[in-house]
């Protein structure tokens, strides 16, 4: 299965309204990100144990460790969680950027230094969180 039959099968997976907001969010990041990477991780670890939610993931970054080695990894995930959904935004070096940022403008949402976790789509504002994933996109790819 390609990363795209992957993806269609994780977003038809979830339960209504959750299943009708990941579609919306997928297809707004794609558009945001036009010709991105896609990724796909299915949560599990080498051993197959279930380690984290499954995460669909958009553009790539090198993340570079302090003992030399790098590893590519995605610049935007997309989770669905118990309560919601959560969007990441990795990369960034000041953890208060996000919250600082978008906090207040959002809407209703969790904001921490990497992550925009909300329970519904409609309880934030989507032209704000395509803000903050492009600025997020732009601040890894000048560190990169």
């Amino acid at each position: 299965m390609n990363v795209q039959e992957q993806i269609k099968q994780y977003i038809a997976s979830q339960p209504e309204p959750k299943h009708t907001d990941m579609q919306t969010l997928h297809t707004h990041i794609l558009q945001t990100l036009p010709g991105c990477k896609l990724w796909f991780d299915d949560g599990k670890n080498s051993e197959g144990k279930i380690v984290s939610n499954p995460k669909i993931g958009y553009g790539s970054y090198t993340i570079k460790y302090a003992d030399g080695k790098t590893k590519e990894f995605f610049q935007i995930g997309l989770s669905a969680n118990k309560t919601g959904i959560s969007v990441y935004i990795l990369g960034i070096e000041d953890k208060t950027y996000l919250a600082q940022t978008y906090g207040k403008e959002i809407g209703k949402a969790s904001v921490t230094g990497y992550c925009i976790k909300f329970n519904k789509l409609k309880d934030i504002n989507i032209d704000v969180l395509e803000t903050a994933i492009r600025r997020g996109v732009e601040l890894t790819n000048e560190i990169g």
